[in-house]
């Protein structure tokens, strides 16, 4: 019979999770996001293909290389460790990595739609390139941090293969919700399963309705 426990610790490490995830694709993508949207660089878009590919490569591909980038002979030796792999820092950064698409593009997209005018109105009035990026470029691509904000932690909460490939199904660790279906499924318990699952569809279904109220109330917003 499931008990408050086995689902607390679970909940709590997948939220967790997709929170730190977030706040790190957040600050490291949103430099990414306004380069590739007003770089001039014709490699700009192989950097951008090379952003996207979590979107089309299979999860156990990207786990698997994470696997062996995090283990000893990588990061992990690298940093003084035996192994980030099986590890909560191991789980960010495979779903930072995994994650990725979902926050720059949004962010990318929004940068581009500001188009040149605004900036460079801010420009006649001697603006710095830090203050037209802070006070005008950020405000009017509110719509594509909010965006890629819920994509992006709701896409860390519903991961598994990345997770259980660099993860395994450590509790208290790297057990995450994901992976205690799959473990709740292998072990025939489907009342527990049932009982994540339909809060994970639950979940899903706010998620959805959220990104479309809130979109279209800053649509509404907009100058």
């Amino acid at each position: 019979m499931l008990q408050f426990g086995d689902i607390i610790t679970p909940v709590r490490l997948t939220l967790e999770l997709a929170s730190v995830t977030t706040l790190i694709l957040i600050v490291l993508g949103t430099p990414l996001a306004w380069w590739l949207a007003r770089s001039t660089r014709w490699w700009k878009e192989a950097v951008g293909a090379l952003v996207a590919l979590p979107l089309v490569l299979p999860p156990t591909v990207l786990g698997f290389y994470l696997l062996i980038a995090l283990g000893p002979q990588g990061i992990g030796g690298l940093l003084g460790v035996r192994t980030l792999a099986f590890s909560f820092e191991g789980l960010v950064i495979g779903s930072a990595i995994y994650s990725l698409p979902f926050v720059v593009q949004p962010i990318r997209t929004a940068f581009e739609a500001i188009g040149p005018r605004s900036l460079e109105v801010a420009a006649t009035l001697r603006a710095s390139p830090l203050d037209r990026f802070l006070t005008v470029a950020l405000p009017l691509a509110r719509t594509g941090f909010l965006t890629g904000g819920i994509l992006g932690f709701a896409h860390t909460v519903g991961e598994f293969g990345v997770v259980l490939m660099i993860g395994g199904n450590v509790p208290g660790e790297t057990k995450v919700l994901s992976v205690a279906i799959y473990d709740y499924v292998e072990q025939l318990q489907y009342d527990a399963a049932h009982v994540l699952s339909a809060g994970m569809v639950l979940f899903s279904f706010v998620v959805i309705l959220a990104m479309t109220l809130i979109g279209r109330r800053l649509g509404q917003l907009q100058p």
